[in-house]
């Protein structure tokens, strides 16, 4: 995996190519938007969806810590897809998930999905984070950001054209203030970064880091139009 550097505020973070951030300076590991459990969710509402979304969600997630060793890892809120996905947790993934977090401080942000904090697991439930000048939340909130936020909610993803077409992959969106991460589960669907509620957040452009497989592609993105 090759990770690319990225400074907000003064601070060097690195973006994963699995979809993760980065802090090596505070030892600090930053995921969005696990949605665990969705699969089980869509069950229970009449849509039966192979039930595996969890562990695979999990085993993509455990690469990432051994690979980086953070001490603190901050979860950005929709951890779990509903308020009682802890609850639903399979015995084997929930201790796959305990033995994963054993000697990380552990945060969830907590976000609309799971407004509440996963009962049974390790850590503190806060609304957002401040690590130094680096603010975590849920949702970007719109207007000037002062110092850094990283935020996720939106599950932005870019379309790069190739000379075979378009290759549409899931991605970081930034411009040097603000970051949002893409979703990081594995039922997680995505938000195109042209679309007004996204747009809104970069009105002077951007810039957008497709994950591939072992490296991140970077590509501009687009200054929002003024409207009248």
């Amino acid at each position: 995996m090759i990770p690319a550097p990225l400074h907000l505020a003064g601070e060097r973070l690195m973006l994963d190519p699995a979809g993760a951030l980065a802090w090596p300076a505070r030892r600090l590991l930053a995921v969005a938007d696990l949605h665990l459990e969705k699969g089980s969710a869509l069950a229970r509402a009449g849509r039966p969806v192979p039930p595996y979304d969890t562990r695979e969600t999990l085993l993509r997630l455990l690469p990432v810590l051994r690979r980086w060793r953070p001490a603190r890892l901050v979860a950005l809120g929709d951890s779990f897809h509903d308020a009682a996905g802890a609850a639903r947790l399979a015995p084997g993934d929930a201790a796959l998930l305990r033995r994963m977090l054993e000697g990380v401080e552990t945060v969830w942000v907590l976000g609309n999905h799971d407004p509440a904090p996963p009962v049974g697991l390790p850590g503190e439930a806060a609304a957002e984070w401040a690590e130094g000048p680096v603010v975590f939340r849920h949702e970007a909130r719109p207007g000037p950001v002062a110092g850094a936020e990283v935020s996720g909610h939106f599950h932005p993803k870019a379309t790069m054209p190739t000379r075979c077409g378009g290759i549409t992959r899931p991605c970081f969106l930034t411009d040097g203030r603000r970051l949002v991460l893409p979703a990081f589960g594995a039922y997680a669907g995505g938000l195109d970064i042209a679309d007004p509620a996204l747009a809104r957040l970069f009105p002077r452009g951007g810039r957008a880091f497709l994950l591939g497989r072992e490296r991140l592609f970077a590509m501009p993105a687009a200054r929002r139009a003024a409207t009248g």
